[in-house]
């Protein structure tokens, strides 16, 4: 990560960012969570990939629904094209 604001430094980055799983799923114990939102109003860098992971773990998620139901004549109206032509 390239850090704009050298409070930061890439290993406390890497520290934070292993939590942010646990973050969105809201398993962090508060201090941590606290502290862990505290270092994201700080650091766009980080915020970048919290943002990534969430919109990854949103289409993740979307993929586990089942797809929409077929027309209930799909099928007769398959064979029927097919014997057609």
């Amino acid at each position: 990560m390239t850090h704009t604001n050298h409070r930061h430094s890439l290993e406390r980055c890497r520290e934070l960012v292993a939590q942010l799983n646990d973050y969105l799923d809201g398993e962090l114990p508060a201090g941590l969570c606290a502290e862990l939102e505290h270092h994201l109003a700080a650091c766009p860098d980080c915020r970048v990939v919290l943002d990534t992971l969430g919109q990854t773990l949103r289409i993740l998620h979307h993929l586990d629904e089942a797809p929409p139901p077929l027309p209930p004549d799909l099928e007769a109206r398959i064979l029927a094209s097919l014997r057609a032509g």
